[in-house]
């Protein structure tokens, strides 16, 4: 990198690697140029921005409250888990991210036991459910099978059990609309939020249930900043949501013109697509032996590809990142 740091030198950067992958996503120039010497207290400055940023993030999330971690999309879920589930929970399948809501989940039943039973659904079978529940614990948009779960059925199915809803929202926040229908949502910094990686967050609306012993899982612990927090993360956020809806249409733009290009091997119809990733039924390579192609832990597609490698370019996105990939 020069010594001189700007939008082009961010932009020749990016162009040495395109990126087809799921987060990060490709770097911004205000990632870097926002970033300065903080620490998380006695820093009035830094605290000016982090109480920006969970402001702005609350906005997004349609929650009144979020709580910023070191950490992973899976750290925040994992604290989400502990802290609001309990008695009857409800988990709504749709691959192996909602899998591993139902590991993390039935290993914090046995280790609290604030969670009781847990039931499972099929993600297309949600209007079959009757009974009652506490909670309703799924994942928005599904990353490794690139669906979108309709957060109309999931506030519908939580109205019907009489239950209240935790949302994986790593890979749609920021993307998606409607997860103000959720009670508490848990993400990361670097998919549809445009961020650093570092950073895990909860945003909610309702009352913490539960008290945590241990002081890695307690919400109380972020909450109160008890542990170093992922103060550059969160520096590089504060300009980036600033303009989100900027960023925000370059991934439009690539998922329109994908779609586009290979609409002929579209699994899913278009009202079950997330904006982040589309799969296919047909493998892909690219041209470009630089690039990095998107290998989920474990799908049914024969290819997923995602759509944040443009995100540098916002409005200016013409999706020609999509040249590079052809059908292998």
């Amino acid at each position: 990198m020069t010594d001189t740091i700007s939008n082009d030198t961010i932009n020749a950067i990016n162009a040495e690697k395109p990126l087809f992958t799921a987060g990060p996503a490709s770097l911004i120039y205000e990632n870097v140029a926002a970033l300065r010497p903080c620490f998380g207290r006695g820093d009035q400055t830094f605290l000016d921005s982090y109480a920006n940023v969970l402001g702005m993030i609350s906005d997004i999330a349609g929650q009144s409250k979020t709580v910023a971690m070191q950490g992973s999309g899976t750290s925040a879920i994992e604290v989400m888990i502990a802290n609001f589930l309990y008695g009857n929970v409800l988990v709504v399948d749709s691959g192996y991210y909602a899998q591993r809501l139902h590991s993390i989940a039935s290993i914090r039943a046995r280790r609290d036991t604030f969670i009781q039973n847990i039931d499972v659904v099929d993600w297309q079978a949600l209007k079959d459910v009757s009974g009652q529940y506490d909670w309703v614990l799924a994942v928005y948009t599904e990353t490794a099978e690139a669906t979108l779960v309709s957060i109309t059925d999931l506030a519908e199915l939580t109205k019907r059990v009489g239950a209240k809803l935790a949302l994986d929202a790593t890979a749609s926040i920021g993307l998606e609309t409607g997860h103000e229908v959720a009670d508490v949502t848990a993400f990361s910094s670097c998919k549809g939020l445009f961020g650093l990686t570092g950073a895990g967050f909860i945003s909610y609306s309702c009352e913490v249930p539960n008290e945590i012993e241990d002081m890695i899982s307690a919400l109380s612990t972020y909450a109160d900043k008890k542990t170093t927090g992922p103060y550059h993360a969160i520096l590089s956020l504060e300009p980036i949501l600033r303009q989100h809806a900027e960023h925000r249409e370059a991934v439009v733009t690539n998922k329109r013109v994908f779609c586009e290009r290979f609409a002929k091997h579209l699994i899913y119809p278009m009202d079950q697509q997330p904006l982040l990733c589309t799969a296919l039924n047909v493998s892909l390579r690219s041209t470009d032996p630089r690039a990095v192609l998107y290998a989920p832990r474990q799908t049914k597609a024969t290819s997923i590809t995602c759509h944040i490698g443009e995100v540098h370019l916002g409005r200016a996105a013409t999706g020609a990142i999509i040249d590079v990939l052809e059908q292998s």
